[in-house]
């Protein structure tokens, strides 16, 4: 029998190709997206290619949407194995602590900690009944060590910590499961091209992103409480 994901934020970037990439590994999987035009247009894009792919509307900033997409879910999904919360924004990209704006700030939070929390929090009780697995996509500067000992990294204090707190909703998450079979963990794929920086060079493909974040969520490993880069644990 299929296994079924719902994957947040996937109507383009990382996020459809990592419904390719489980599609094409034999998963059904739900495409979370805030544009249900958009949302629509790429599920109609993978389903020409022969994947097993349905749409569900959900916008990490709007509780209602959140709570119509859970309750979907529950009710026509309730054998879903894997929630990869990949939905995210960038906020200001703040330059500095001096530079954040309290309401870029706010903003931030409100997309990349909030709204996932607000999702966790409807989906975890399937996610523990099902033996499944989350996966809270996060970045290297979410790392209080890398922020520390980089010698060179982006301040961006409003989508930094915006993540930050999304890297300790996920130890407190897999805490709660770890002497069960459902796990919780996080994984940065490292700087990626893609439309959150303006596309900036030098950063890796979408594809190659998304494998890192689908390896992880599928390798059928032990990863509870953990933070994964391409190379593995990764410092908190």
């Amino acid at each position: 029998m299929k296994k079924t994901a719902f994957v947040t934020g996937a109507n383009k970037g990382i996020g459809i190709e990592i419904v390719k990439q489980l599609g094409e590994a034999g998963w059904k999987v739900i495409l979370g997206a805030r544009s249900a035009e958009r949302g629509e247009a790429a599920v109609s894009e993978l389903t020409s290619k022969g994947l097993d792919v349905e749409f569900v509307q959900i916008d990490m900033g709007d509780l209602k949407t959140i709570e119509q997409a859970t309750d979907t879910i529950n009710k026509n999904y309730p054998d879903l194995k894997l929630l990869i919360n990949n939905a995210g924004m960038p906020g200001a990209f703040s330059r500095s602590f001096t530079d954040t704006k309290e309401e870029d700030l706010r903003n931030a939070f409100e997309v990349n900690f909030f709204g996932t929390f607000r999702l966790n929090q409807r989906l975890f009780p399937l996610i523990k009944h099902n033996e499944g697995t989350i996966v809270n996509v996060s970045t290297d500067m979410a790392s209080l060590d890398h922020m520390q000992n980089a010698e060179f990294t982006l301040n961006a204090f409003d989508y930094n910590s915006s993540k930050t707190a999304n890297n300790a909703m996920t130890l407190s998450m897999a805490y709660e499961v770890k002497n069960s079979s459902a796990q919780v963990f996080a994984v940065t794929p490292g700087f990626t091209s893609t439309d959150l920086n303006g596309n900036a060079a030098g950063g890796k493909s979408k594809e190659a992103a998304a494998a890192i974040i689908v390896g992880y969520a599928t390798d059928r490993k032990r990863h509870n409480g953990e933070f994964l880069d391409e190379k593995g644990v990764y410092a908190w």
